[in-house]
Order: structure tokens, then C-alpha cells, then sequence
């Protein structure tokens, strides 16, 4: 499957959200795409998943089976979850009686079996969740995009999910996916782009995710004069406590943000990181139980 110059506005003479996007998506390929919030990430999603058509470029080779997980799923359909899973399966080709099992199966894995007969609009977020991500699996797609598919997924879940994923690349699918979490399916990916100021540009390897990111020792300071000097443009303040283990150094966390010990002594830890960057910061920390005080544009008092 390849992207030639796509580009994507809202409207005839809306703001561009994505030009000029150049992408090869081969077969057994796993691509995750990264970016700050408002880049275009999910729009450049819903393109590769045919959701979207683009307003400049094309779209070829897209695989006929192809499954999509929204970064917002709508769970209020009226349909039990099983009922839900049997009808896409019958839209995307299968028969009821294949339907039916596929449903039963990926329920299950997913942890929500017991479920099966609960109407969806009374579905928790989590079990919904789990229930958007059964349905991308249920006719072995050729082509499978996930936007944020594990947000609200217990451990469990996630993990299982991590497993599908490389299950379905083992079997010659490609896979495209966003994630907060900078470790998700960390080494694995075969390509990572970047989504910035609507282009495309690889990044040439995968994020490489801090290793336990948590408690920041006394008398923290910040990085040593070797460290990477930061790109120009705004940055972030990110207030942070809460973290059972040691904060890595500077260069090991996303983005390489200034690390400073928090005003008055405390016991919080301030994060200074460009803005462009402090998506991946953030998200690390969450995956790694932070408690975020604040977040706030440099220059502005926390």
C-alpha cells in the first residue's frame, strides 16, 4: 500500500491538516506514527484506513480486508456486544455462524466474555474499549490501523493486544498505530514517522521509551552541560510527584526535557521539555503512575 502526496483540508478552503504525505506501508510491515497533540496523527490514520478521502494524492493498493479502531469508539449502538461484533463480521464478509464464534473468541481473550449479552450503551469505557479492538480482528485483515487502541484497555487487555497485533504481522499483515505510551511494542516497529506541521518525516527507529520512570531523588538539578541542546521553539512546564522508583537521567526520558526540583522544596519535580516533545513526555509519565500537578507553557507561573 502506498501514500503519494496526499494532502487533507477541512472544506474547499479550510487549513491544510495534512500536505504532500509520501508513504509506503509494505506487507508485514509495523508502523507506528508519533507526533503532538493537533498534528494530524489521527487524520493521517483515517486516510490509511480509507475512512478519509484525501483532498490532494492517492491512496493505492489498500488490502480489501482492512480494520480500523477509532480513538473514539461509539459504544451507545443499539446492539449487545456480541450482537455488535456479529454484524461488522457479517459487513466484512463472514458468515453469521463465523461471525458468532469470532465474536465469542475475541470477547474472551479480551476478558470481556461475560459481556457478551450486555447492550453496549451499558457497557463500562473499558469494556467498550475492548470491544472496539475484538471487532478489528475478527476477519484476519490484511491492513489493521490502531489510533490509541489501548487507551482504557486493563493490563490484561493491552497486553493481549500486543500479542494480536504481532500475531496478525507474523501472518503477513501490516499494522499502523498511535500510542501514548513511548514503550508500546518497543524495538518492534519496522518504521516510525513523525507527524509535524502536516508533513511526514521518518524518524529512522523506533522512541526509545525511558526504562522505570519514577521518584526523582533528593536534590535533583538539571542535566549536565553534555546533554542535547533543545530545539528552538515554545516548550512545556510539566509539575510531577508521585513515582515509586528513581527519575532516569534527562537524556533517557522523552524529548530530554530540564529536570529541576519543584518550587519551595516540595518534593515535586519540574519538567521543562518543547512542546512538540512533551506529548511523549507526558504520556511516559502516566504509563508509569506520575501524578501530574500542572502543565503549563514556559514563562507562565506553576
Amino acid at each position: 500500500m502506498r501514500l503519494e502526496r496526499v494532502g487533507r483540508r477541512h472544506g474547499l478552503r479550510g487549513a491544510w491538516i495534512l500536505r504532500e504525505v509520501d508513504l509506503d506501508l509494505p506487507a508485514g510491515s509495523l508502523v507506528r506514527i508519533v507526533g503532538a497533540n493537533g498534528t494530524g496523527k489521527s487524520t493521517l490514520l483515517r486516510l490509511v484506513a480509507g475512512v478519509d478521502a484525501p483532498t490532494t494524492g492517492r491512496v493505492t493498493g489498500r488490502p480489501p480486508r482492512t480494520a480500523y479502531v477509532p480513538e473514539r469508539f461509539p459504544a451507545a449502538l443499539p446492539f449487545t456486544a456480541a450482537d455488535y461484533l456479529v454484524h461488522l463480521g457479517r459487513i466484512q464478509g463472514l458468515g453469521t455462524a463465523a461471525a458468532r464464534a469470532g465474536a465469542g473468541e475475541w470477547l474472551e481473550r479480551f476478558g470481556a466474555g461475560e459481556h457478551a449479552r450486555t447492550p453496549m450503551a451499558e457497557l463500562s469505557k473499558g469494556t467498550s474499549q475492548k470491544v472496539a479492538v475484538a471487532q478489528a480482528f475478527l476477519a484476519d485483515p490484511s491492513l489493521l490501523v490502531l489510533d490509541e487502541a489501548w487507551t482504557g484497555l486493563d493490563t490484561g487487555a493491552r497486553a493481549e493486544l500486543d500479542t494480536a497485533v504481532r500475531s496478525r504481522r507474523a501472518a503477513g499483515g501490516t499494522v499502523v498505530f498511535v500510542d501514548h505510551d513511548p514503550r508500546r511494542l518497543e524495538g518492534e516497529p519496522s518504521a516510525v514517522y513523525e507527524v509535524r506541521e502536516g508533513r511526514l518525516g521518518e524518524t529512522g527507529h523506533p522512541v526509545a521509551p525511558p526504562a522505570g520512570l519514577t521518584a526523582a531523588p533528593p536534590g535533583l538539578t538539571s542535566p549536565a552541560s553534555g546533554s542535547a541542546d533543545p530545539a528552538p521553539g515554545p516548550r512545556v512546564r510539566i509539575i510531577v510527584s508521585g513515582g515509586p522508583h528513581a527519575l532516569p537521567p534527562p537524556e533517557r526520558l522523552p524529548g530530554g526535557p530540564v529536570v529541576e526540583p519543584g518550587p519551595d522544596g516540595d518534593g515535586t519535580i519540574v519538567l521543562t521539555v518543547d512542546a512538540d516533545r512533551s506529548d511523549a513526555l507526558l504520556g511516559a509519565l502516566l504509563a508509569d503512575s506520575w501524578h501530574i500537578h500542572q502543565l503549563a507553557p514556559e514563562g507562565v507561573r506553576v
